[in-house]
């Protein structure tokens, strides 16, 4: 598939969430993230006001499903989201739930392998289970607290390759990248480029970053498009 650039809106303020939002759409973003902390700080309501602003740009909601899973999508797609996220951690059925209301409801599974003890079996886990992607993820609070131990944080192209030979669904890769690593992720046959803390996003200020964020952001939208995978 065509690479595609998401920016994930990991931000608790609406407005500043539909403002970065609009910066990025110019810059030559395609999908956009209602991201944990604005569902968190938002809800139903945030992926509302982003659907509006924005009727013809997918947006994802990530949800981080654990439980509940059918109502949590069903939720989601009414409000305008086409892509919800569930864990791999999660219980069998509650993945299966998920992946019913996606079809149900017209929107796509993304399945979350953050924190599997096997992350290749947990994206080849959630493929099994009818998720559209999989998202490779080493979670903010494992990639801080290792760093802080004084040992190399882990980063999900450690085993990027791997995961991505093992399923047939497309991957996105995520936690803690620099911008050279995100830029080169449809190299390592992940076309789906998510762009959030820290490089649009201040981690530690769930904020947008300061400086010129849309003239990077759109080098990093023409050096992504420009690719094949």
């Amino acid at each position: 598939m065509k690479p595609i650039v998401q920016i994930s809106l990991d931000v608790i303020d609406l407005k500043e969430a539909i403002e970065t939002a609009r910066m990025a759409m110019r810059a030559g973003v395609d999908w956009l993230e209602a991201g944990t902390p604005l569902i968190l700080a938002e809800g139903l309501h945030g992926v509302r006001a982003l659907r509006r602003e924005f009727p013809d740009v997918p947006i994802v909601a990530d949800l981080k499903t654990m439980d509940g899973g059918y109502l949590e999508a069903e939720m989601m797609a009414r409000a305008g989201a086409t892509h919800v996220v569930v864990m791999a951690r999660a219980h069998e059925e509650t993945i299966r739930c998920v992946v019913k209301a996606g079809r149900d409801f017209g929107v796509k599974v993304m399945g979350d392998n953050l924190g599997c003890p096997d992350m290749i079996a947990g994206a080849k886990w959630l493929e099994e289970l009818g998720c559209d992607f999989v998202i490779h993820h080493i979670g903010y609070d494992e990639r801080r607290g290792i760093a802080a131990r004084g040992l190399r944080m882990p980063s999900p192209l450690d085993q990027l390759r791997q995961v991505v030979d093992a399923v047939k669904v497309p991957v996105q890769a995520v936690g803690g990248l620099s911008l050279e690593q995100a830029i080169a992720c449809p190299s390592h046959g992940a076309p789906l480029v998510v762009l959030g803390a820290p490089l649009t996003i201040d981690a530690d200020a769930f904020k947008t970053a300061d400086g010129n964020l849309e003239a990077s952001l759109r080098m990093i939208c023409d050096a992504v498009h420009a690719q094949t995978v």
